[in-house]
């Protein structure tokens, strides 16, 4: 992996070397941004299992803002820079557990490929909205995202991306790897004789995953390969995500999408796997149970469809979704998700989910639309599957409607 970011950088750099400046430099600065208000109702929730109405900053999209800025360098070269910021308009801050950036990347564009350096959208992430997206005028819905959650994150920090596609674009490819900047459990470990109590232990894991999922550092490696044309797509990719406490995560996922008038076809396989080490000792107890929790925050959560992770170590999504271009300005879509969860000790947090999203947009204009979504989930196994833990609840159903505006 080292070898191939080197020959990029190499390659880039002589191409850079080799630039015509005859002309003078041009230089471009664009301002857009997204702005996405909806209502959602969620029943299930709570220790009561209450109905939920509260007002969301992003329910197709989420909200945000950015700066894109090129010069061209002559001879086929760009610079680049990209910054992105997410918030939530019901209520105008910042985005929860979010850096204030949540893109943040500069780079070169050159003959031989685009080499960018920062925070970016990880190749998991890349190669699903790319290749076989949930639905065609939207890669995800904000609000009721299953696949997310399957996807380490979907951005990654510190990373360097280098980028490659044939003329047409017909084949895109990318790969990435991110540093971990000695981002390790040794601090908290070296605190272990002062935690006399669980909540203790509890308190600390919680503070110490909150700073690290907030634009923290760990290392990964992967990559991505996409082919589309006539319509077709299809694209597979890797990424190996190495947590804080030493454990590898392998995640794989392929699938591929059909469009052909006005209908779109999609479907899909993602799997993450956690590779824990055994315990031997109090410590590397202690280095497992953080990195669960880090890697609860990525399979669990609402907005990803998700339920509590347990002691499991491997999930599994498969996803199949139909599209259809009703009118112009009205576009139909449905998605059926299916989830597995596996490698409990005992047993207790092994199960299936069954995810259901059905979603109509309007579209005013090229800028305004306006949506209709019903999502449901269902969920079965060991005693430990639930939703979340205030409700225990095993199944949700969500209504979203809202208003999107591009600028």
């Amino acid at each position: 992996m080292k070898k191939l970011f080197a020959f990029g950088a190499v390659a880039l750099a002589s191409s850079f070397a080799c630039a015509q400046t005859a002309s003078a430099p041009k230089s471009s600065v664009q301002l857009w941004g997204i702005v996405d208000m909806a209502y959602r109702y969620t029943n299930n929730e709570g220790a009561g299992k209450d109905g939920l109405s509260k007002m969301i900053g992003g329910g197709m999209s989420q909200s945000r803002w950015g700066i894109n800025v090129t010069e061209d360098l002559g001879g086929g070269n760009t610079a680049l820079v990209v910054l992105e910021n997410r918030f939530d308009a019901d209520a105008g801050n910042a985005a929860a557990n979010a850096p204030f950036f949540q893109l943040a990347h500069v780079g070169l564009q050159t003959p031989y490929g685009r080499l960018t350096a920062g925070r970016q959208w990880n190749v998991l992430f890349d190669v699903v909205t790319s290749a076989y997206a949930s639905f065609p005028y939207s890669p995800y819905m904000e609000a009721y995202k299953p696949e997310f959650g399957m996807a380490m994150g979907a951005r990654t920090s510190n990373m360097l991306k280098y980028t490659f596609a044939t003329p047409d674009r017909s084949w895109v490819g990318s790969l990435q790897y991110s540093f971990d900047e000695n981002n390790d459990t040794k601090a908290l470990e070296a605190q272990l004789p002062t935690f006399t109590t669980p909540l203790q232990t509890s308190q600390a894991v919680g503070s110490y995953v909150g700073s690290t999922l907030n634009g923290g550092a760990w290392q990964t490696a992967g990559g991505y390969l996409r082919y589309a044309a006539n319509g077709f797509a299809l694209g597979g990719g890797y990424l190996r995500t190495t947590l804080p406490g030493g454990t590898d995560v392998d995640a794989w996922t392929l699938g591929g999408s059909y469009r052909t008038g006005p209908w779109y076809f999609s479907t899909g396989y993602g799997l993450n796997k956690a590779k824990y080490a055994a315990v031997t000792s109090p410590v590397q107890g202690f280095r497992n149970i953080v990195d669960r929790a880090l890697l609860g925050q990525f399979w669990a959560g609402q907005t990803n469809g998700g339920f509590q992770p347990g002691d499991a170590d491997k999930r599994q999504l498969f996803k199949v979704g139909v599209g259809y271009q009703l009118t112009p300005q009205l576009n139909l879509g449905a998605h059926y998700f299916r989830g597995k969860q596996s490698g409990s000790v005992n047993g207790t947090s092994n199960g299936n989910a069954n995810y259901y999203v059905a979603v109509a947009d309007y579209a005013f204009s090229k800028r305004t639309d306006a949506y209709f979504g019903v999502d449901h989930t269902s969920i079965s196994g060991g005693s430990a599957i639930v939703l979340d833990a205030a409700s225990g609840a095993r199944s949700r159903t969500g209504v979203t409607m809202g208003i999107r505006h591009r600028f």
